[in-house]
């Protein structure tokens, strides 16, 4: 079976009645827990961000919270599946701040955890690496935006 281009099915979309994209949308949301979370943003949450963006921070705590810190192996483990759902969460947003504000979220707790990640090279590699990657987004932002979220690196980087 060929599947064919975006372009294709929103060209076919636009000639469907109201009552069929309705019954699609929900076939879409029957098969994948992801196409179901998508529409949940987009039904319910995506005219407030920022309570969009607490939501996803207590969300981040509870996986924070659940992690076993006994061994760096499962803490490796746990923060590149908390990682994986951040950055999903941050396609169905879209919006540049708010994956700054997440993924600054995100370093915060790395650097809350105990044992401290600075004692694991994989860890502190996955630090750095969304450090380098919120600064080159911070880059695409207003001017006073840039200067917020610099100055909230800084203090993240006091705290190492």
């Amino acid at each position: 079976m060929k599947i064919e281009s975006i372009v294709t099915i929103k060209k076919e979309l636009k000639h469907l009645p109201k009552e069929e994209l309705i019954e699609l949308c929900l076939r879409l949301g029957k098969f994948k827990k992801e196409n179901k979370a998508m529409l949940t943003y987009l039904l319910f949450q995506a005219d407030d961000e920022q309570g969009y963006i607490s939501a996803v921070q207590e969300t981040v705590d509870e996986l924070f919270d659940e992690m076993n810190t006994y061994s760096y192996f499962y803490m490796k483990k746990t923060i590149r599946k908390i990682l994986k759902q951040i950055r999903q969460y941050i396609r169905f947003s879209k919006n540049k701040t708010t994956e700054v504000e997440l993924l600054l979220y995100f370093c915060e707790k790395l650097l809350q955890l105990k044992p401290s990640i600075f004692n694991n090279t994989t860890l502190t590699n996955i630090y750095e690496r969304q450090i380098e990657s919120i600064q080159k987004k911070i880059g695409a932002l207003h001017e006073d935006l840039q200067f917020d979220y610099n100055q909230r690196i800084v203090e993240l980087e006091s705290l190492e």
